[in-house]
């Protein structure tokens, strides 16, 4: 009877120290506040009108500067392209003029050297020689390489090509060409 009596006593403390604990608590309310920031700086007024003013100007000196690199793009370019079309000129009049050294020298089939030599090796030569390309010996194997040009559209420094029937034979280099004639 006396753990009866003691478990009574344990459970009417609990429930009454639970009791008063639950109703003791009580969710405050936040305090409000009637200034929005804490702060002592002063916000200077903003000109909105100016604001724009300079918006205006920044947008155009990005523009400006866009356009000003554009231009040097451009430029560049250009510059780029008429470099390469020297060097073109340059490296065909160095062929032609290679390829004169050989006026005078013999013709003889299957020959490589100033001695005696055939098309094929001549053009390996003076192409090898004046613009550092390395063709093939035999003239069917040199119209493999490069591409193909119609006969209308032939400029100094080209390579021509002769058949007997389906077998290329001979091969020469363009000098020049006269418009107008076929």
């Amino acid at each position: 009877m006396k753990k009866r009596v003691l478990f009574y006593l344990v459970a009417l403390v609990s429930t009454v120290s639970l009791q008063s604990c639950a109703t003791n608590y009580v969710v405050s309310k936040p305090a409000t506040y009637t200034k929005e920031y804490k702060t002592d700086a002063k916000l200077a007024s903003i000109d909105s009108k100016k604001m724009e003013q300079d918006k205006q100007k920044l947008i155009d000196s990005f523009l400006a500067e866009k356009a000003a690199s554009i231009a040097n793009a451009k430029k560049a370019i250009k510059n780029s392209e008429i470099a390469k079309a020297v060097k073109y000129n340059k490296t065909i009049d160095g062929i032609l003029t290679e390829a004169e050294t050989y006026l005078g020298t013999p013709y003889r089939y299957g020959g490589t050297t100033r001695r005696g030599i055939d098309c094929s090796a001549f053009v390996l030569s003076v192409f090898g020689a004046a613009a550092g390309l390395s063709l093939p010996r035999v003239a069917a194997s040199q119209a493999q390489e490069g591409e193909r040009v119609e006969k209308g559209d032939l400029q100094k420094g080209d390579l021509i090509f002769f058949s007997h029937g389906r077998r290329i034979s001979h091969v020469g280099i363009v000098e020049s060409v006269t418009e107008g004639r076929d």
